[in-house]
């Protein structure tokens, strides 16, 4: 339902959250969350959570992660951001966003206390604090099994971070919102390791060295056990096959034959095991090690896996058929064919760089055009480098965020990078989509043609509203 469409009391609650602003704008502090949760009486600590933060692939990540739960029995709340075309998507339980009456319901359930809590302090609490605060009392209502929650930005003083994860996830780490956490790979990393506790199970997909080094020493700080992509566990083979690709995993307990995974590219095999290792530690129990213990787990040899053995293998059946039924809408989706057109939530050079190779590997496209709509504290010009070798035109256009850069901008940066002759500007999304397709059927040939919009997540989101896009998961 799109939101023009949305229930009056659904649209004033969600009005009335946004009116809210962000917490970096107003005092980035875990005060007015711990507040809140503790006069709601603690619904945070109601259920197991798995926690997960990163630059790239953390929605991805978390959806394979809930789905393996799920296909393994388990009620299951999942916590995500930023959304794709309405608010509530945020909070799903047992894989379904709630409804406009929950949600509005949930709301006027917290308002109370956080009036109160707003009372206590200089500030208000933030909309990004208000929305967990509403996952963790849903997620408690329903009541869940497990809780599957992505950090919204950061990690040590994101409001996701008053609950302690038995499993730590954390995806890959790049630059990204450096306004805010930093312009380095160190510091960054040091913001999302502070999702790491004590006795938690840390599941690390592949990092930059220079975060590497800085997520280990929390870990042995922290006392946490170690989990590392590319030695506990890891992608053995991939083939690409139609729909998506085959992978063979290995688990932290396992091996895992023939998996079929409906999402593309490598970055998303990645994603694929970084899943199973987290749900394979979560339903072995999370270990307490010692830090001698710790030290020595971060110098174990390849190929033996510190939290091996097989006695916590899952079913090889519900691995598959988890991974079968799993969905990450907005990541490389195909909303249309003939024209391929393909939806992409990337906005960073880094994920943009995971895009590009996996068009070039999945899809066979003679001719690709491109539209752009990206914010304006972004990397605009990393991007646009990424783009540039497989884009034969380039639309450039804005999205329905107030942060989106206007198209005038943008095309100047655009045409830096592709030339003037390449880059053309469309004042709506709807008119750039149209004049990329017909870029993109320019030699006749439809059958290799494509057309990938792409700059951000909520980009992805109009133009899936735009495309009257169903979700398939």
């Amino acid at each position: 339902m799109s939101q023009g469409t949305e229930p009056a009391g659904y649209r004033a609650t969600v009005g009335a959250i946004m009116a809210r602003g962000v917490e970096w704008e107003i005092d980035p502090t875990l005060d007015r969350i711990r507040d809140l949760v503790d006069v709601l009486g603690e619904p945070h600590r109601a259920y197991p959570v798995i926690h997960i933060a990163g630059t790239n692939g953390k929605s991805s990540t978390a959806r394979l992660i809930e789905s393996l739960l799920r296909e393994r029995g388990l009620r299951t709340g999942l916590y995500t951001s930023p959304e794709l075309t309405t608010l509530r998507e945020r909070i799903a339980i047992d894989g379904e966003p709630i409804s406009e009456e929950r949600f509005v319901e949930t709301f006027n359930d917290v308002l109370p206390y956080v009036e109160l809590v707003d009372g206590k302090h200089t500030a208000r609490l933030s909309f990004f604090e208000v929305l967990t605060a509403m996952a963790f009392a849903a997620f408690a209502d329903a009541p869940v099994d497990v809780a599957v929650v992505e950090a919204g930005m950061g990690g040590a003083w994101d409001a996701t971070n008053v609950a302690d994860g038995t499993v730590a996830v954390i995806t890959p780490i790049g630059l990204d919102h450096t306004r805010y956490l930093g312009d380095t790979l160190e510091e960054i990393a040091g913001e999302k390791s502070g999702i790491i506790k004590t006795g938690a199970v840390v599941v690390l997909a592949q990092q930059p060295v220079e975060a590497a080094e800085v997520l280990l020493r929390r870990i042995v700080e922290t006392g946490a056990a170690a989990a590392r992509e590319g030695i506990e566990y890891g992608v053995l083979s991939r083939d690409v096959a139609v729909g998506g690709q085959q992978l063979r995993l290995q688990g932290l307990h396992g091996v895992y034959d023939e998996i079929f995974l409906p999402l593309f590219g490598e970055h998303q095999a990645g994603n694929a095991a970084t899943a199973l290792a987290a749900v394979e530690a979560f339903a072995s129990g999370a270990p307490t090690r010692g830090e001698a213990d710790l030290e020595a787990a971060t110098r174990v040899a390849p190929g033996e896996p510190y939290l091996g053995g097989n006695e916590g293998q899952l079913d090889p059946a519900l691995v598959r058929s988890g991974f079968a039924k799993s969905a990450s809408p907005g990541r490389l989706e195909v909303a249309r064919t003939g024209p391929t057109v393909l939806l992409d939530s990337s906005h960073n050079p880094a994920g943009m760089a995971a895009t590009v190779a996996t068009v070039t590997e999945s899809f066979g496209f003679t001719r690709l055009a491109g539209v752009l709509a990206i914010a304006a504290d972004k990397d605009v010009a990393g991007v646009l480098d990424q783009l540039e070798p497989v884009l034969a035109e380039l639309v450039v256009t804005r999205n329905s965020s107030p942060r989106s850069m206007p198209p005038e901008e943008l095309a100047e940066i655009a045409e830096g990078v592709f030339g003037p002759e390449r880059v053309h500007v469309a004042a709506r999304l709807d008119d750039a989509i149209d004049r990329a397709i017909g870029f993109a059927e320019e030699t006749g040939e439809y059958r290799g043609a494509g057309v990938l919009v792409t700059g951000s997540v909520v980009t992805a989101g109009d133009a899936r509203t735009l495309l009257r896009v169903e979700d398939r998961s």
